[in-house]
């Protein structure tokens, strides 16, 4: 971050970006054009403001995307909706219905878990059908079950209201929390020993703790508070987009461009510019490298370059980056807190992901939409990708086969298959150069599984590495989950909407509270709303 007074500015070389200087409403720029960018651009668009999105890539959605080749289509990122009564209330929010907006489909079953001996286990929103399932793999763990679904859901009940919904910001927000309800919500202990404690099949045990993997974080190391999150999936339910889960990335940008919001695409953002006032430090301005001309909104038509940046001037800044990227290389050392610096320097990225793309000529019957293949050793693998910092020779394996849902995803009767290993996140001795060894190892241990004659049957193969979710999106050493909630209070400290000491500059997005995952990216849109009001009032 770049602290500038006037006669600085003045005397910077960079163009300033001036266009509708007759704009009554405050100007809003937002970082980046992933869900938690959109969302807040529509949300503060709604509001009034005239806001203005700069995103580096030639395309919007993060790493909710699609990749499509020879018929085959697949969504890259996020491939099950929850909590959709959150995206209710935002397209009402902004005038219009989930309804009209999106198809969800329910999937059943949820997902298809498939255990090292062979087992299969089928979960489903309806209670009665899993039980009877459970009642088949392990019947010792029945009751179990049942009294489990009921204790998350009063764990959510008491965490919801306080630490979900709540943006943490000012002492009003902090009101009624105490050290209590910490011991009310298993913050001290894991999720693995809670989970151990509840139930005695090692099917159940390695179910329930797969859940912590949902926002990148180890269930050895993670808070046992998470164990809310199979919740939102068994007690609220799980959607499938109609169409893809990239249609609500479409369906986003639609809307806001209905609602005025200026989308500037191939434009990088290189610092946040402040100036000093009354003591204070305050948003001036974002300082804009983009590979081709702004015309739309800029009256003067001035060319633009990656060699000839700009300043966009704003009253406002909402960060859709990471928050190691914005605290680490937009922000200026001098003009952010210690803590900030420390707390975005210090903490663990989640993990990240291998990614396979396969478009096969034929389709698998035991597949269903969702399906995971468990590891022989679970604890050994997540001590190899967070304590090691090693690919899992022996990974979990979670396969989401759209087709299943969207026979047109595939051409004639064949399978889109996304294929994902969890992986650790970079370091500086790190590297992925076996990345086809490793694509290899994985189809092999696929066909060991059930899928014969896989390898025979692939007609697309596409493979993605922390390499690429790096350098595509500058997430803090490749993680895809933002950060990591392992560790007993890491849940709670995540960075907040709010940079306090710098006037005018809001986050949102999975780094930041209160997490990842799309209703908890949307409930930081929701939050940087609330707090952009109170900015304002």
């Amino acid at each position: 971050m770049t602290t500038l007074d006037p006669h600085q500015i003045e005397m910077n070389s960079l163009k300033t970006y001036a266009s509708h200087q007759s704009s009554k409403n405050p100007k809003v720029g937002i970082i980046g054009g992933g869900i938690g960018g959109l969302m807040s651009a529509c949300l503060l668009a709604t509001d009034g403001y005239e806001v203005h999105l700069f995103e580096k890539n030639s395309d919007l959605g993060g790493k909710m995307g699609e990749y499509t080749k020879e018929g085959f289509r697949f969504d890259t990122g996020p491939s099950l909706l929850t909590m959709p009564f959150l995206l209710e209330r935002f397209f009402k929010t902004c005038g219009t219905t989930l309804e009209n907006t999106l198809e969800l489909v329910p999937v059943e079953p949820i997902c298809r878990y498939n255990y090292p001996d062979g087992t299969l286990f089928d979960c489903f929103e309806n209670d009665e059908l899993s039980v009877k399932e459970i009642e088949r793999i392990a019947p010792e763990d029945s009751k179990a079950y049942q009294d489990f679904l009921a204790y998350i859901s009063k764990l959510y009940n008491k965490t919801a209201d306080a630490f979900l919904y709540n943006p943490l910001d000012s002492l009003s927000d902090l009101k009624g929390l105490s050290i209590q309800s910490f011991f009310a919500i298993d913050a001290f202990t894991s999720v693995s020993s809670v989970i151990d404690k509840k139930f005695s099949s090692e099917y159940l045990r390695l179910f329930f703790k797969r859940f912590t993997t949902y926002n990148g974080s180890s269930p050895y190391l993670a808070p046992g508070t998470l164990n809310v999150i199979p919740h939102v999936e068994l007690n609220i339910g799980g959607y499938y987009i109609k169409g893809g889960m990239r249609r609500l990335v479409d369906e986003l940008i639609q809307l806001a461009t209905h609602l005025g919001v200026f989308i500037h695409t191939e434009c990088d953002i290189q610092k946040i510019v402040t100036h000093k006032r009354k003591g204070k430090t305050i948003v001036h301005a974002l300082q804009v490298a983009s590979r081709t001309p702004i015309e739309a909104t800029n009256p003067a038509q001035h060319t633009n370059s990656e060699n000839n940046p700009y300043l966009f001037e704003c009253d406002v800044v909402v960060s859709n980056s990471d928050a190691y990227e914005t605290y680490q290389k937009l922000l200026d050392r001098s003009s952010i807190s210690y803590f900030n610096h420390i707390q975005t320097e210090k903490s663990e990225p989640s993990c990240s992901g291998f990614v396979l793309f396969l478009g096969l000529n034929r389709s698998y019957p035991q597949l269903k939409h969702h399906n995971i293949f468990f590891s022989e050793d679970y604890q050994k693998e997540f001590e190899d990708i967070f304590n090691n910092k090693v690919l899992p020779k022996d990974p979990t394996i979670y396969v989401a086969n759209t087709s299943h849902t969207d026979p047109n995803h595939a051409p004639g009767n064949g399978s889109n298959l996304f294929v994902l290993v969890n992986a650790p996140y970079l370091t500086k001795e790190q590297e992925l150069l076996e990345r086809e060894h490793y694509a290899d190892m994985i189809i092999d241990h696929l066909e060991n599984r059930g899928l014969h004659d896989l390898r025979n049957h692939i007609v697309v193969k596409h493979i993605r590495t922390p390499y690429y979710f790096y350098q595509k999106y500058r997430s803090n050493k490749g993680s895809i989950y933002g950060t990591s909630s392992n560790g007993l209070f890491s849940a709670f400290l995540r960075p907040r909407n709010r940079t306090r000491g710098i006037k005018g500059l809001f986050h949102t997005g999975g780094s930041v509270h209160p997490g990842g995952g799309i209703p908890l990216v949307l409930q930081s849109a929701f939050n940087v709303q609330m707090l952009v009001q109170r900015h304002h009032d």
